[in-house]
């Protein structure tokens, strides 16, 4: 029953293994995939996918990394990436960094400076790879006795 099938679950990317985050839905902190997000919500952190596509209700305050960008919500913070799609109802208030293309339609409002650089997009030491779930070594985090990380800063993260 279980033989048939690969090894691997991600081993025949396909354009319908996308995650949503809702308009309901409202993140604080790191967020990372390997396959595409379509953001309705808020997410307030950064954010490290193949693809990202941000809707017309959906909003991101904090850096972008990605193959493929489009947005069509609100952005505050900085873009990387291969192509970037900036559509008539979206808003970036930070600096676009691409390597290939950079599409941007009738409406569009950018607020920071565009580069077009011959290494924009995903870096390989971002957390993104073939993962169903984030794991942490013990020795990653020390935690004080009350449970906080050592900085004092309570931290979360979200993998999609």
């Amino acid at each position: 029953m279980f033989g048939s099938k690969k090894n691997s679950l991600f081993e025949d990317r396909k354009d319908s293994e996308r995650s949503l985050i809702s308009e309901t839905v409202s993140i604080d902190g790191t967020v990372n995939s390997s396959g595409a997000i379509d953001i309705n919500g808020l997410i307030r952190g950064p954010v490290y996918s193949h693809e990202i596509v941000i809707k017309e209700t959906g909003s991101i305050s904090g850096e972008i990394e990605a193959e493929k960008v489009e947005v069509h919500g609100h952005l505050d913070g900085k873009i990387s990436a291969k192509n970037v799609i900036i559509g008539s109802t979206g808003v970036v208030k930070g600096d676009i960094e691409f390597s290939q293309n950079l599409r941007t339609e009738d409406g569009a409002d950018i607020e920071g400076y565009i580069k077009k650089t011959e290494e924009a997009g995903l870096k390989d030491n971002k957390k993104t790879g073939d993962f169903l779930f984030s794991t942490k070594k013990p020795e990653d985090k020390k935690l004080k006795k009350n449970g906080t990380p050592s900085n004092g800063h309570k931290e979360s993260k979200v993998t999609a």
